[in-house]
């Protein structure tokens, strides 16, 4: 059966319902997202927000409209999608205490879900970085998380000890030889606790959620248009967006691939990332920060690998699974995922150190 939003959201939106056509859109799994076909033509995407993930809607809203202020202030040459307002002017709309928004179609774009060339790679980067660098300078302090302690690493940690101490006997042998490898890696989540209290390290305004398919490419020349999907913008740290990317641009697999032979490095893939990445905000970057760009993938890596193996020690409460042991394949491919990173450190910090010094020729 076709699902379609009540007429009474429509309205609240100035949509004249009468030979609207509505239709499912998009591949994301957290918001029920439509596209929504006028009889004058106009396409608009109509969201549901999901409030199991993201309990306080009104803190999306709030930050999407401040940057939007902000950016058509400083920057009004930049695509960024602000939602449209309902008749009354609100960005939200509650009905059945439900949450509904709607934001501009972006004509002549597309998403890829995976990065299958390096100037996918680098055009995604590139979009991400832009944002980052336009939004330098911002006034953080009305800003709310939408997430809190979304890349809190200190809490991933504790988690995943307290998991440890609180398993059931038979997953904790299953895990033994896992969980021992992770707490080997326990420096990376001692960094982090580091830097959090370190000024030069500052919060910036990030997207937290930069999978490639968060990006609006152009048909046909697959050139960077803008970031998509804001819910999760928020005040953070860089290693929070760069880390997403190297996470999930640079294996030619993703998490739920149990095979961990095919897991590898694609330097070329990282290299035009962080090319990407760094070609808009490297500038902008503190010492500090620069100092940690390839922590960032330990970082975000080492952090998934806990939530997964946490996830398996508590009973598969939090992430779907298909069958028993899918957390704890899913930890053992970002752990090997980790420990392929780090073989490469010399090589991938050169990479780094080479695309910082073409950002500073560009500027």
């Amino acid at each position: 059966m076709e699902i379609r939003p009540h007429d009474s959201i429509l309205r609240a939106f100035n949509i004249d319902g009468a030979g609207t056509e509505i239709k499912k859109f998009g591949s994301g799994h957290i918001n029920n997202t439509f596209l929504v076909e006028t009889r004058n033509e106009s396409q608009l995407i109509l969201q549901r927000i999901n409030t199991a993930v993201f309990k306080e809607p009104a803190a999306i809203a709030l930050n999407q409209r401040m940057a939007a202020n902000y950016l058509s202030l400083y920057h009004p040459e930049y695509l960024f999608i602000t939602p449209v307002p309902t008749v009354d002017g609100q960005d939200l709309f509650v009905f059945n205490d439900e949450y509904w928004r709607v934001i501009p179609f972006i004509a002549g774009s597309l998403t890829v879900d995976q990065a299958d060339d390096p100037s996918q790679a680098f055009q995604a980067a590139q979009q991400f970085g832009r944002l980052a660098r336009y939004l330098d300078g911002i006034d953080l302090q009305e800003f709310k998380p939408t997430i809190p302690n979304f890349h809190n690493l200190t809490l991933r940690y504790n988690a995943f000890e307290e998991a440890v101490q609180n398993a059931g006997a038979e997953r904790k042998a299953t895990a033994e030889e896992l969980i021992r490898a992770f707490l080997q890696h326990k420096d990376i989540a001692a960094t982090y606790e580091r830097l959090t209290n370190n000024p030069q390290f500052p919060d910036r305004l990030m997207h937290h959620d930069t999978k490639i398919n968060n990006v609006l490419l152009q048909k046909g020349t697959y050139k960077g248009l803008c970031v998509c999907d804001l819910d999760t913008l928020m005040p953070g740290k860089i290693i929070s967006d760069l880390g997403d990317m190297v996470r999930t641009y640079v294996c030619p697999v993703s998490e739920e691939e149990p095979d961990i032979s095919r897991i590898r490095i694609r330097q070329e893939y990282y290299h035009a990332l962080m090319d990407g990445y760094l070609s808009e905000i490297g500038d902008v970057l503190t010492e500090v920060e620069k100092e940690h760009l390839f922590y960032a993938g330990p970082f975000m890596i080492y952090m998934q690998g806990l939530r997964f193996l946490t996830d398996y020690l508590n009973g598969d409460v939090y992430y779907p699974v298909k069958y028993p042991q899918h957390n704890y394949n899913r930890a053992i491919n970002q752990l090997t995922l980790l420990e392929r990173l780090l073989e490469k450190e010399a090589v991938l910090q050169e990479i780094i150190s080479t695309c910082l010094g073409k950002a500073r020729k560009d500027i």
